[in-house]
């Protein structure tokens, strides 16, 4: 009957640390995705900034990618 006993409260203990880490983890996701929107928004804030000043990002983007990688350069 002890054995039993132990065997629930340790059940009991287990579904409290997952309960608890799950918190955790939401609250961790939530704050996680609070500091992306605001990196995005600064983001945004410089590619405007870069457009009023005649930057084609697209064409810059596009310049990039026809560029030979860098391990390719060194073989």
């Amino acid at each position: 009957m002890a054995k039993k006993a132990k065997s629930e409260a340790s059940e009991g203990e287990q579904i409290g640390f997952h309960k608890g880490a799950l918190t955790t983890l939401a609250k961790e996701r939530q704050e996680f995705m609070r500091m992306l929107g605001i990196v995005e928004q600064l983001m945004q804030m410089h590619i405007k900034a870069l457009k009023d000043m005649g930057i084609d990002l697209e064409a810059e983007a596009q310049k990039a990618t026809k560029k030979k990688p860098l391990e390719a350069a060194l073989k």
